[in-house]
């Protein structure tokens, strides 16, 4: 059975993509997902603010940090604990222990000096670099096409440093998905991750206080990202991943029908162990088996194939017949 794939340009040897979280910037954590089977290995995100971690440097960029100066502080104290220089000997260290792919992941929200930086990950050994951007539009003087053009300048700017591939993980939050997607992939982006999970603060009615325990995904997430992976996935060069709600072999199964090169898991690893990955693949392996496929490539974006596959994805209304 070959589960092998490619995405954003590497090799990998199964679709199954272990995203950005806590679990990812523990060195004992990251051989395991190696010695379990994982595909590649997105390394836990570093911050625009710790490449900038100067207080010169963080007021030039941003007034907040004249007004809040404990916010300098608080990235001083975050990049001692996990910084710039801990991150490049971890990819040394991962890349001497196995030869899968691993991803860099840089969270950003400008094009602001630090880009040259992804110079230094490429060196260290990464394989590719995942840009997490995250800019959401709080002021209503901020229109749509400024926030899309930032996204566009970091790729850019990004770019320009390294030779290795280059991604970006989205979130749903765009007017046009679509021709941001197009946007990016003109740009130079080599992969897109669809879709980011944000945090999602919810209030707790009987204590009158903002929580956030909704921080791991739902398996019925996966549709969100499922539509967009279906629609654009013909009509980009570049490579897409399925993110958020992929918790069992069924997730990956879809997200590879609709189009997708791999997929990005994290929450299930949380609720059943980083093992948990064997066991997805031999699911997977099943289910080809069944279906009589050899490869991947044997039924990858074949649901893209059907001449109804974009109707049946831009539907945005039930009719009332679903619900006879």
């Amino acid at each position: 059975m070959d589960f092998s794939t490619e995405y954003m340009g590497l090799k990998l040897r199964n679709p199954i993509i272990v995203s950005s979280s806590r679990l990812t910037g523990e060195l004992d954590n990251i051989r395991k997902c190696a010695d379990v089977g994982a595909g590649a290995i997105v390394l836990k995100s570093i911050f625009e603010e710790q490449l900038l971690a100067n207080a010169e440097n963080l007021m030039d960029q941003d007034i907040k940090y004249f007004w809040f100066p404990e916010a300098i502080e608080h990235i001083s104290k975050h990049s001692k604990e996990f910084g710039v220089k801990q991150m490049l000997q971890m990819i040394k260290q991962i890349k001497d222990y196995t030869d899968i792919p691993v991803i860099s992941s840089i969270n950003c929200v400008s094009a602001f000096e630090w880009p040259k930086f992804a110079k230094s990950l490429e060196e260290a050994g990464s394989d590719g670099i995942e840009l997490n951007i995250a800019i959401f539009p709080f002021k209503k003087e901020t229109a749509s096409h400024e926030i899309e053009e930032q996204y566009v300048e970091i790729v850019r700017k990004v770019k320009e440093y390294v030779s290795i591939p280059v991604s970006v993980k989205l979130g749903s939050y765009f007017t046009n998905i679509f021709g941001m997607a197009h946007k990016l992939d003109d740009a130079g982006a080599d992969g897109l991750v669809l879709f980011n999970r944000y945090y999602r603060p919810d209030i707790d009615i009987d204590k009158e206080i903002i929580v956030r325990d909704n921080f791991l995904s739902g398996p019925e997430e996966v549709t969100q990202s499922l539509r967009w992976v279906a629609l654009l996935s013909p009509r980009l060069k570049c490579h897409l991943a399925g993110g958020t709600g992929i918790h069992d072999y069924k997730g990956v199964v879809k997200q590879l029908l609709a189009g997708a090169w791999a997929v990005q898991i994290s929450s299930i690893l949380y609720k059943n162990g980083i093992s948990y990955i064997d066991t997805m693949l031999h699911d997977l392996g099943k289910w080809m088996q069944h279906h009589g496929y050899q490869s991947i490539a044997d039924f990858r974006g074949k649901i893209c194939r059907d001449e109804q596959c974009d109707a049946k994805f831009e539907r945005m209304q039930f009719l009332r017949k679903e619900f006879d």
